[in-house]
C-alpha cells in the first residue's frame, strides 16, 4: 500500500470568477471520499475548513455514523467514516502528517487544468512505491487556488473524458485517482 493520505480543500479554493473563497462541505463527499479511502486503501482523509459551522455539520455527520444510531445500522460505513479528520488548514494537515510519519509528506495537488509540470498517473504511481508520504490535495468549488497548486511539489495530470465537458464532482474525481493511482492494474 501506498504512504498515501488524501485532503479536501474548502478554503482556500476559487470560486467560477476566480476569487478565492471558502466552500460549503457536502455531505455526499464526506460518504463517498471516505469510502473510497478506505476501499483503496488511503491513510486517512483530511477534511480543512476554518467555518466553524462546518466544522460543527461534519462532527455531526460523523458521530452519527461512528457513534449513534448509525453506527449499529451500518458498521462497513462506521469504519469508512472514521477515517475523518477536520483541520482548520491545510498547514495543520501536513504537521499532522507530519507527527504521524516523522517527516513533512509530499503535496501531490489535483486540477482539471493541465500545467508545464503536470505529472501523468502512471509517473505519479511508480513515485507512490518509494515508501515517502505522500497528500493528495483536491479543491472544492472551482477548485484548488494558483497560489495553492503552484507551491505544491507535485500537480497530477487532469481526468480526460472523451468530450469537450470537464467539471467532474470531486467525489467523482477523487475514486477515479484513487484507482488510477493506486488500484490494482
Amino acid at each position: 500500500m501506498p504512504n498515501l493520505y488524501v485532503a479536501l480543500i474548502h478554503y482556500p479554493v476559487v470560486n467560477k470568477n476566480g476569487e478565492t473563497i471558502a466552500s460549503a462541505l457536502t455531505n455526499l463527499d464526506l460518504h463517498d471520499i471516505s469510502r473510497a479511502t478506505r476501499t483503496y486503501g488511503l491513510k486517512a482523509f483530511f477534511v480543512v475548513t476554518p467555518l466553524v459551522d462546518q466544522k460543527d455539520l461534519i462532527k455531526k455527520i460523523i458521530s452519527h455514523w461512528t457513534e449513534g444510531i448509525g453506527a449499529q445500522y451500518n458498521p462497513k460505513r462506521r469504519s469508512a467514516l472514521e477515517m475523518i479528520r477536520v483541520n482548520d488548514t491545510y498547514a495543520d494537515v501536513i504537521d499532522q502528517i507530519a507527527v504521524w510519519e516523522g517527516e513533512d509528506p509530499i503535496t501531490i495537488a489535483t486540477c482539471a487544468r493541465t500545467y508545464p509540470s503536470s505529472v501523468s498517473f502512471q509517473k505519479c504511481r511508480a513515485m507512490l512505491k518509494n515508501g515517502k508520504p505522500y497528500v493528495l490535495v483536491f479543491g472544492t468549488a472551482w477548485g484548488l487556488s494558483e497560489d495553492f497548486i503552484l507551491a505544491a511539489d507535485v500537480v497530477l495530470e487532469p481526468i480526460v473524458g472523451n468530450t469537450d465537458y470537464n467539471h467532474l464532482s470531486v467525489r467523482s474525481a477523487a475514486a477515479i485517482i484513487f484507482d488510477r493511482l493506486t488500484g490494482q492494474q
